[in-house]
């Protein structure tokens, strides 16, 4: 039995027909004459002649054949538009919002809204038409923030954390509402395949349609931060110049939460005028490295508030120079870098996907399911395509490494020869080496009781103290760099200390002034890990205004919390521990002695 289409049909095509000629719809879509006169059939009309012309052509041909278009009084008011079996209800204030858009401008929001609510409800109406074709699709999901689990039982994670920058927050609800909001920007805004281009991909491809956008910014946005110089700009980052990624191994050590290292991607960034080769390699000033984690200068968190996802997971983009220096000199952890075996479509890709995250990303971390080496599976897993159908899921760095060499992907043969690996930047030795050299010059010169130089650093400051006085010229060179060695560790102890204390959900409402000169200290104010926070309005990737806008408030930050730089840490040293404070104290001391010594030796010796 041929299916029974609505009362009124004739009528509204006849009505159509008279008053406005031959109807230019692109697919059927019957409209309910309930409660409706005359005026509001042409208008109802005029709406779907507008607005299905736009939709691309395999949309309208897989809508269903009896779809219904009806205008209700009855909708709550929060309620733009539903979907009940073969009927799209919109509520009327819509209808009589468009019947006055005589004399408005095309961009009016109330237009807006009337078209996007149409076309959100024929993206369900087509989506579900198709058994879910979009919603249920896995890289759809895979790009939209529903992330595979890293334990196969699991499946997919319930939750959406791309939660920043986003158009509408509707689309976190489900995959079928971030479909449907995203399919109304993919029709209606001419930027949204410079915003979220591997979505504008992804719905071109599905709809058959040619890959054509308006020109973008050049460049993929992130915020570069450099805690160590203690500055934050927007570089915008050229895929083309990116010869190479690394896996980017921080070798392990004995604290609980490092043991099985730390996992990063580094980007062999080449300098502005070389061509993409192998020297690339050797412009380690301009490589930048993708690192996951809850604060700017992290390498080590609290197990505890680790393991219940206390701390926040975000992707950052830092500096490989600040990156050897964290873990070389202060964790004294080596650093190995090994090629991955990625096309350069691949990289650009990968890149692409950092970037979202960069900018629309907060999750939580924690110590077993999402980890720094869960979060770079993903972000491979995710961002190149191929690498999806590969078993590489891990929950160690080791781990992750080790299924990645074994699937051909990663190259571990470059740390075959040591030396060879070193000169080439393929591996970054800790200082341990050089500070136990260091250490035999000063145990020689004063036949220090100690036997290496972990059991010298073990000492408290006033102990090492006793012995600066005596030491030569030599020997007090060496003690100055492993005295400074000693504030960086310590200052690092500090760190997790105070974010133990103070940065957790339960901190005291009282050190409101501590937390902020703490995060200052850290160089990790909000806007450095969640770089949204300098542009709230808007979604997706920044554009050349947006850009501008932002480079310019973070430029304003830093300058202001350098102003403040002083206050801050006077302000901080209130809240550190009374025996921690002593200690550095003392290395400070420390450094004052051994600095007028080499300076008293010197005179001494040019005399």
């Amino acid at each position: 039995m041929p299916p029974r289409r609505p009362c009124g049909r004739r009528f509204v095509a006849l009505l159509a027909w008279a008053w406005l000629g031959p109807a230019v719809t692109a697919a059927a879509l019957d409209i309910d004459p309930t409660g409706l006169g005359s005026d509001d059939i042409v208008a109802t009309q005029a709406l779907l002649d507008d607005v299905l012309p736009r939709l691309p052509q395999a949309w309208r041909d897989g809508l269903p054949s009896d779809l219904v278009l009806q205008w209700r009084d009855d909708l709550p008011v929060h309620v733009a538009g539903r979907r009940v079996g073969d009927r799209i209800l919109l509520p009327r204030r819509l209808l009589q919002a468009w019947q006055a858009r005589d004399g408005m401008p095309a961009d009016d929001a109330s237009l807006r809204a009337v078209r996007n609510a149409l076309v959100h409800e024929l993206a369900h109406s087509y989506d579900r038409a198709q058994r879910d074709i979009l919603s249920g699709d896995p890289r759809l999901r895979d790009l939209a923030g529903w992330q595979r689990s890293v334990f196969a039982i699991a499946g997919r994670r319930s939750r959406n954390d791309f939660v920043a920058r986003v158009p509408d927050p509707y689309e976190l609800e489900r995959p079928s509402e971030f479909v449907a909001v995203n399919l109304e920007h993919f029709v209606f805004d001419p930027t949204y395949g410079c915003r979220r281009p591997a979505l504008h991909r992804h719905f071109a491809m599905h709809f058959r349609m040619p890959m054509t956008t308006k020109a973008c910014a050049p460049g993929l946005p992130f915020l570069d931060v450099d805690a160590e110089a203690g500055d934050a700009s927007l570089l915008a980052l050229d895929p083309a110049r990116i010869y190479a990624v690394d896996y980017l191994l921080a070798e392990g050590n004995t604290q609980a939460m490092s043991r099985w290292g730390h996992s990063m991607l580094r980007l062999v960034v080449c300098a502005p005028g070389r061509a993409p080769g192998p020297d690339c390699r050797l412009d380690l000033a301009h490589h930048r490295v993708l690192s996951f984690r809850a604060f700017v200068g992290d390498v080590q968190i609290s197990g505890w508030r680790g393991l219940t996802g206390s701390y926040p997971s975000r992707l950052f983009l830092l500096p490989l120079d600040q990156v050897i220096e964290e873990y070389t000199r202060v964790e004294l952890r080596g650093l190995q870098s090994i090629p991955l075996q990625l096309e350069q479509d691949e990289i650009a890709s990968l890149v692409e996907r950092a970037a979202q995250l960069h900018w629309s990303y907060d999750g939580r971390y924690y110590f077993i399911s999402n980890n720094c080496a869960v979060e770079t599976w993903k972000l491979l897993h995710d961002g190149v395509p191929r690498l999806a159908g590969e078993p590489l899921a891990s929950i160690t760095p080791t781990g992750l490494l080790k299924k990645l060499e074994r699937r051909g992907i990663a190259d571990t043969r470059v740390l075959d020869d040591a030396g060879q690996a070193r000169r080439l930047g393929y591996y970054f030795e800790p200082m341990s080496a050089r500070y136990d050299a260091l250490f035999d010059v000063a145990r020689e010169a004063l036949a220090l009781p100690q036997q290496d130089v972990h059991a010298w650093l073990a000492l408290s400051p006033a102990e090492r103290a006793i012995w600066l006085p005596r030491a030569d010229l030599r020997a007090s060179a060496a003690l100055l760099v492993l005295e400074n060695a000693a504030l960086r560790r310590q200052q690092l102890l500090l760190r997790d200390e105070l974010k133990r204390r103070y940065l957790g959900r339960n901190a005291p409402a009282d050190v409101a002034r501590a937390l902020q000169a703490l995060r200052t200290w850290l160089g990790d104010t909000g806007f450095a890990s969640r770089p949204s926070e300098l542009l709230p309005e808007g979604y997706g990737l920044p554009q050349a205004d947006e850009r501008a806008r932002i480079a310019k408030e973070a430029g304003t930050r830093v300058a202001r919390l350098r102003e403040q730089d002083g206050v801050l840490r006077g302000e901080l040293e209130r809240w550190l521990p009374a025996d921690q404070r002593e200690v550095v104290r003392g290395i400070e001391a420390n450094l004052k002695t051994i600095s007028a010594r080499l300076r008293a030796l010197d005179a001494a010796g040019a005399s």
